[in-house]
């Protein structure tokens, strides 16, 4: 993080072609990365399907010649199937990674995450709660729209109880985001305490995380959520560029500080609450994607925030081919994945934080 000052110090008619030419160096690596990684899982499973066969039936769905020959059951294993878990993946995978790189720039913080300010706990709770009380009000749709709610229900209390003399204190608010988080946690095991055999397994699959459950109707859901939250965000690069010098310095450039902040948390809350609908907890990769594009590429937001979105993407769509295929024919929960590669790399951060006498 010893860059930030030096990146930031640069005038504006500098520091615009500075971020469109490292925008331009990632787009060129992240954007085949992604594509490749989402032909080769909807390839990879129980129905093989080749490259050439999964754009020829892609094409075939748009009224365009196929390139080559495909069975039946490989265009609906593929359509029905894998397709939609795919988009998912690339949905959840866009928004964590954003909703990651929004709080640590935020919080001046590396290691803020999603799960760290208690929006995935409070989603947590509220699917053991509507579990163990079996309010199946809406079928399908009760554990994602209960996840939703306790999402937004965790986020607005720690906005609260974060507000002094009319103004958001950022640093109380991670501090209140921390105890939400520890209360969510013995909340939620409460509830599993009091959970009956079937569900305790639902409970605990649903925070281990999957794409499993993803259908068309599912991922058209979340769409909006996650272009709005994934957009917004990109939008507010500049103001979250500012706040990294501070806020007095931010509020000297101009920009609303107050008013940006509950931006961020809206936009936060949307996105992370609408992916941990659909795909229960899956952690780290709000932590550990932001640091991969800023080592690679530096601080600027306008550069992190779309790349982070995109590696995220990729990663996830990579980390769900591994979780259903490694360990056939069960399926390994995702979060599991995750928390294998996001763990170390979390070690990493801190022992790199205290070499430089951060922590």
């Amino acid at each position: 993080m010893s860059s930030l000052p030096g990146e930031l110090a640069l005038q504006p008619t500098e520091y615009v072609p500075i971020a469109r030419g490292k925008r331009a160096k990632g787009l060129l690596v992240l954007v085949p990365i992604l594509l490749l990684s989402v032909v080769v899982s909807l390839g990879v499973g129980a129905v093989s399907i080749s490259p050439l066969e999964v754009l020829s039936i892609l094409l075939s769905r748009v009224g365009l010649p196929p390139l080559a020959e495909f069975t039946e059951q490989q265009d609906a294993v593929l359509c029905i199937i894998r397709l939609p878990r795919v988009l998912l993946g690339v949905l959840v995978g866009a928004v964590l990674s954003v909703a990651g790189v929004a709080l640590q720039g935020l919080f001046r913080n590396p290691l803020a995450d999603p799960g760290l300010l208690g929006v995935s706990g409070g989603a947590s709770v509220a699917v053991a709660a509507v579990t163990v009380l079996k309010l199946q009000l809406l079928g399908f749709y009760t554990l994602p729209l209960a996840a939703f709610l306790g999402s937004f229900a965790a986020i607005f209390l720690i906005s609260s109880l974060a507000q002094e003399n009319g103004r958001t204190q950022v640093a109380l608010m991670l501090l209140c985001g921390v105890a939400i988080n520890a209360l969510c946690v013995a909340a939620t095991g409460l509830f599993t305490y009091l959970s009956t055999d079937d569900q305790l397994r639902t409970i605990t699959f649903w925070q281990l995380g999957s794409l499993a459950g993803a259908t068309w109707p599912l991922v058209s859901t979340i769409t909006p959520l996650v272009l709005l939250c994934v957009v917004g965000m990109v939008l507010l690069a500049n103001p979250l560029n500012a706040l990294l010098l501070g806020e007095a310095n931010a509020n000297h450039l101009g920009i609303q500080v107050e008013r940006t902040k509950w931006k961020i948390v809206a936009l936060v809350a949307l996105g992370v609450g609408a992916g941990v609908a659909v795909s229960g907890m899956i952690g780290f990769l709000g932590l550990v994607v932001p640091h991969l594009v800023r080592l690679w590429l530096g601080p600027n937001h306008r550069v992190l925030l779309p790349l982070s979105a995109l590696l995220g993407s990729a990663l996830l769509v990579l980390a769900d081919l591994l979780a259903r295929t490694v360990v056939v024919p069960s399926e390994l929960p995702i979060g599991i994945v995750t928390a294998l590669a996001g763990s170390p790399f979390f070690l990493f951060l801190l022992l790199r934080q205290r070499r430089t006498h951060a922590l």
